[in-house]
Formats: structure tokens, sequence, C-alpha cells
């Protein structure tokens, strides 16, 4: 949605609109990704029961997960348009920005605003992975995003709307994706099928979601958080650098995909192999999902890097910003290898109901470790260079680390089956 939005300003509004809706991206972030962090808890007791075969738990797990996705998206929403402001001032987008404040407002307020049928959205559609079924969560989302795109053409360019146009957009599409999902659940016959009378929540299964969710939401949120800080240590350069950065980032969140839906692979894999009691077939499946996310990444990199600066030029057509982003995608794509043991190795300790010491693992690599060096190299180089390597060396960090705690074993202690 995000990157579809920022293609299309980019090619029909001014700088500074463009400028606007690129910084909002890592705020937005910030909140899904906390949104997916909890998620991972529904995953993997639904998961469990669905491994162990009990109906019972899965039906259980589903009308817990729902009026608690309710309660999560209402807290969410008030909670992002109460610290737009604040988060803005973070990234160092302030009041005195002039035109670039004004879209960065407009845009963030208004998805914002929307956001709660995207977190939603997200909450159901983990269940039906959860369940084993993908599908009908892709089906939609490729239905959507494609009504995403048309109305953004409509809005922007026909109706003349701006940067309101394209946030107006995307919270129509996700809307309707999540409004699919539900009729989907409500009209099927199986067993998770949606009986709103009567609906409550599941004191034990809540607890067991929260174990997993609340560690796995703090660590994505605060990680996507410190990333905000990596992106004001690039503000302190050129306009042009920025711009760079933020066409880096819109093509990173592609390149990144088959490491971070794979992780979500293993969580459900494992998730299931654990609640039938089967650990051999669980860490056989954490192998298999690294081999094929070190090949897809190697297939992938050969592109990216071949064909980095018409990539950029997609989000922006000036010479000097496609520079600075072909510059950023050859320098830190490679390090995706090393990124796919950290994040298929946390998704597999997820799924086996260990959220928290990857939590702390990746906030120790992610967030305190960088935040030190990014704070130690620009005091005493003051350059690019180091401040656009925060990001590898974080990942490097988190590998090693993980890697070693997988090899001990330790992780392998419990599952998540209702009784």
């Amino acid at each position: 949605y995000t990157i579809s939005d920022a293609a299309i300003v980019g090619q029909t509004l001014t700088a500074q609109e463009v400028a606007g809706v690129n910084d909002t991206a890592s705020l937005i972030f910030i909140f899904l990704q906390f949104a997916f962090g909890v998620s991972a808890g529904f995953c993997v007791v639904t998961s469990c029961n669905v491994g162990a075969h009990n109906p019972a738990g899965v039906r259980r797990s589903l009308t817990t997960q729902i009026v608690l996705s309710a309660a999560l998206t209402v807290i969410l929403t008030v909670l992002a348009l109460l610290l737009l402001d604040p988060m803005l001032a973070w990234i160092n987008v302030a009041k005195d920005s002039g035109a670039v404040y004004t879209a960065a407002f407009t845009y963030c307020a208004i998805i914002f605003a929307g956001i709660g049928a995207q977190l939603f959205y997200n909450f159901i559609c983990s269940f039906l992975r959860s369940m084993g079924d993908s599908v009908t969560p892709l089906a939609f989302l490729l239905f959507s995003t494609v009504l995403n795109v048309g109305l953004d053409l409509l809005f922007i360019i026909v109706f003349r709307w701006g940067v309101a146009g394209a946030a107006i957009a995307t919270v129509i599409a996700q809307a309707l994706s999540a409004v699919l999902v539900l009729v989907v659940l409500t009209r099927t016959q199986g067993s998770y099928r949606i009986v709103w009378k009567g609906m409550r929540m599941d004191k034990g299964i809540l607890r067991n979601m929260f174990w997993i969710g609340i560690p796995s939401a703090l660590q994505l949120a605060i990680t996507s958080f410190s990333n905000v800080f990596v992106q004001s240590y690039v503000n302190r350069f050129a306009s042009s650098c920025m711009a760079g950065w933020a066409a880096y980032q819109k093509i990173d969140a592609f390149a990144i995909l088959p490491m971070t839906t794979l992780s979500v692979s293993a969580t459900t894999f494992v998730g299931q192999n654990v609640g039938a009691g089967n650990w051999d077939r669980a860490k056989q499946g954490i192998r298999t999902a690294m081999a094929m996310a070190t090949v897809i990444t190697l297939i992938i990199l050969v592109p990216l890097m071949i064909f980095a600066g018409p990539l950029c030029s997609l989000f922006n057509q000036e010479t000097e910003v496609i520079g600075y982003g072909v510059y950023f995608i050859r320098l830190i794509s490679p390090f995706y290898l090393l990124a796919n043991f950290n994040q298929i190795y946390a998704g597999a300790l997820r799924g086996a109901g260990d959220a928290k010491m990857p939590m702390f693992i990746m906030l120790g690599s992610f967030v305190v470790f960088r935040q030190i060096y990014l704070y130690l190299t620009y005091r005493w180089f003051g350059t690019l260079l180091p401040v656009a390597l925060g990001y590898p060396v974080g990942w490097v960090m988190c590998s090693v680390v993980l890697f070693f705690y997988y090899r001990s074993g330790k992780w392998m202690k419990r599952s998540f089956v209702v009784q």
C-alpha cells in the first residue's frame, strides 16, 4: 500500500509532498510491527492446537483473538493519533518544515485514523495462516492492493486531492480487506467459523497469547522505533540523501519479504509440530526455511544490484537522489544473507513458545548496540558510510547470538495446547 502511494505521489506531486509521504513510513511501521508481534502470539496458540487436533481449542482461540483484536485496534488507533506530532518531531519533521510537515501530518493523520482496518485485517489473517491457509489472505490482499492503486490514480490525478487522496485510497482498500475476511470467516462451515453470539475471551488462551504476543510485539515495535532514529541520522545529511534513503527503504521492503514471510511460516510450522509433539520435524522445518530464504535472497540480490538505478527512479527522477539510492542498495543488500538467520530463528523460537529470549537478543542488537554504534561513529567520523552500515551491524550481531542460542537447544520447552 505505502509503496504504491509513494510511487504514484512521487510521479505526480511536488517534492515536498513526496518527502512528507516518505518520512511517515517508519512511523506507521511502528504500529504495524506491534500488531504483527501480538498476532504472533495468536498464531502460536492456534497452531499448537491445530497440530494437537484440538478443534475446541481452535474455536476458543478464534473467539478470544477477535475480541482482543478489536480492543487492541481501538487502543492503537487512539495512541497513534495522540502521538502523531511528537513522532514527526522525532524524525526531524517539525511544524516549521512548511509543506513537508503539512504533507506528512495530513497523510499520517488519515492513515492512523483508519489504521484499525489494517490492524484488524492482520490479526484475523494471522489466524487463517495458523490454520495453514495463506491463500485466502493473499487473494484478498491482491484484490485490495489493485483497488488501492486504482483509487490512488482516481483521487490524486482526477480529483486532485493530493496527499490526502493517497491516504484515503489506502484506508478504503484496507477496510474492504478486513470486511471481506470477516465475511469469509462468518460463512465458512469449518471449525474456525465465527459465531458472533456469545463471543467472549478465554482466560487461559488469553494468558498464553500474551505470553508470546507481548514480548514479540514489544521487540518489533521498539526495533521499528529504533529505526526511526537511524532515519534521523540520515536526515542530518543533504535532502537528496534523505530522498535516496527513502527510495532504498521502499525497495528494501520488497527485498526482505522472503525472509520475513518464511519467518512467519516457520512460526506456524514449528507451532503445529510442537503441538503434535514432533520436535524433530519442527527442527527439519527450520532448516528447510533457512535454506529457502538463503536461495531466494541470492536470486533476488542479482537483479537488485544490477537494476538498482531503474528501481530507485520509480520513486524519484532526480539524478543525485537515484545515486544515493543506488549507493544504499549496493552497500546494504548483500547483508540480507546474514539477516536471514535472525529472522528465521526468531520466528521458529516464537513458534516453540520461546518469545522472551528472541526479544532480549533482538532489542540488544537492534536497539542498544545499534544506537551506541550510530552515536559513536557519527560523533567520531560524521560521514555517511558508518551511518548506512547501522542496519547491517545490528543484523550481524543478532544473527550470531541467535544462532548460538538456537544451537543450545534451550528453546525446546513448552507448547500451548488448550485442555
